[in-house]
């Protein structure tokens, strides 16, 4: 079953239409936004299945409902190839998202009002990791640390000071938007010194960590947290690994404590995706996200950009437009105009406003999956630095237009997986 089936364009063609414009717009648009990727066509197959009729409150052998035949095997598929893919003792694959992940976690380990430590949202972090707005900053005490002005690298003295003077019960190392490898080892040994449990959020790196482009957390976390598309080019979803001695608490925490019935298709298309992560063919593509990334951050060097950190070591990069004078929001709605596809995003440090940042965030996972390579990147790179002269220049719509030709000229040669 697809959107474009006939039944969806009898029974709403108001819908059917804008379905057939968005997926027109994801071939022919230069996808670099860092927590987006295609899915293949089983993907889309088990997320449109009969599944979504399914409620199962409980899980596989202890359940609330009957009918659960099919659903008890699927979901314990999905754990099996999880713990599997990951090397992890324990896998909870019935979180909605990364953010009730998130909150999992800390139900599962904390008490509200325990202090927790995250990286600070401007560096890099992510708003469930303790910042004021999230209800993680509100229910919990968040102690946030942060990176070195010089070369916005993660200050592990820093992190050490800050543990060791507040005492967290809970740590978290991961990001949102930081270019540079996450040192699991090095947080643990701090962890370890304080007391404290260790979590690590992988949302954004997960398929690079399953296909060996990065160091694993499963050895050093008590709890891994991430979603399940991104890197990962499953649904949209999220996912929990544990150690034993935390999957009671864990499975508690997401049921009942979180959710109610989990969504039996996303189930199911998270075991087809783990299953496709099993494959060797999925190593390739990990290290090839590096690689086009550290390719386009070399390009983008050459040809004057500025980059926090100066590169990066995963699948994305922050390109530092303050040289330009030019906001980030108004860049990417020019480059958006090209048929470039990213999101603005503050840099460490950023003297603007959060609405209307310094930083644009590039990633490199969907046009990795088209089949772009690395020297494709210098082409890339053009097409990319090409659109920011022409929103310094505040261009009209035919040029705008012109470059979005040129981007579905490129595009051309890599289909779009899935469409």
């Amino acid at each position: 079953m697809h959107a474009r089936d006939p039944e969806l364009s009898a029974a709403d063609p108001e819908i059917f239409a804008l379905i057939e414009q968005e997926d027109a717009r994801q071939r022919d648009s230069l996808r670099l936004i860092a927590s987006e990727n295609y899915v293949s066509k089983a993907v889309l197959a088990a997320t449109g299945s009969s599944l979504t009729n399914k409620y199962a409150e409980g899980y596989p052998g202890k359940r609330y409902y009957e009918g659960m035949d099919f659903v008890d095997p699927i979901e314990s598929l999905a754990v099996a190839r999880a713990r599997e893919l990951f090397g992890a003792d324990h896998a909870n694959v019935q979180p909605y998202s990364g953010s009730p992940a998130n909150l999992a976690a800390l139900l599962a380990l904390c008490q509200t009002g325990d202090t927790i430590m995250g990286l600070a949202l401007p560096a890099g972090g992510h708003l469930t990791h303790g910042w004021k707005v999230s209800a993680t900053g509100i229910y919990y005490k968040a102690v946030q640390y942060g990176v070195r002005r010089d070369d916005h690298r993660i200050d592990m003295d820093e992190v050490r000071s800050l543990a060791l003077a507040n005492r967290p019960k809970l740590i978290w190392v991961g990001h949102s938007a930081y270019p540079r490898q996450l040192d699991f080892a090095g947080f643990a040994a701090i962890a370890r010194e304080v007391g404290a449990y260790l979590a690590a959020d992988i949302a954004h790196i997960a398929g690079l960590v399953a296909g060996g482009a990065h160091p694993s957390p499963v050895p050093h976390a008590d709890v891994i947290t991430t979603t399940t598309h991104k890197t990962l080019r499953g649904p949209r979803g999220g996912l929990i690994l544990s150690k034993a001695e935390h999957a009671a608490a864990i499975d508690k925490a997401v049921f009942p404590g979180l959710q109610g019935g989990p969504h039996c298709h996303t189930t199911a298309a998270k075991a087809v995706a783990f299953r496709e992560a099993l494959q060797p063919s999925f190593r390739d593509y990990a290290h090839q996200i590096v690689a086009n990334a550290r390719g386009l951050a070399e390009a983008l060097l050459a040809r004057g950009h500025a980059l926090v950190s100066g590169g990066t070591d995963n699948h994305l990069l922050l390109l530092d437009l303050t040289p330009t004078g030019q906001g980030g929001r108004h860049v990417a709605r020019v480059l958006n105009r090209c048929g470039i596809e990213l999101n603005a995003n503050a840099i460490p440090f950023d003297p603007r406003k959060p609405f209307d940042p310094s930083g644009l965030r590039i990633g490199l996972a969907a046009i990795t999956s088209r089949g772009v390579q690395t020297h494709h990147m210098p082409a890339v790179a053009d097409l990319i630095a090409d659109a920011i002269a022409l929103a310094i220049e505040n261009a009209d719509d035919a040029r705008c237009e012109a470059h979005r030709g040129r981007v579905r000229e490129f595009l051309r040669a890599f289909p779009a997986p899935g469409l």
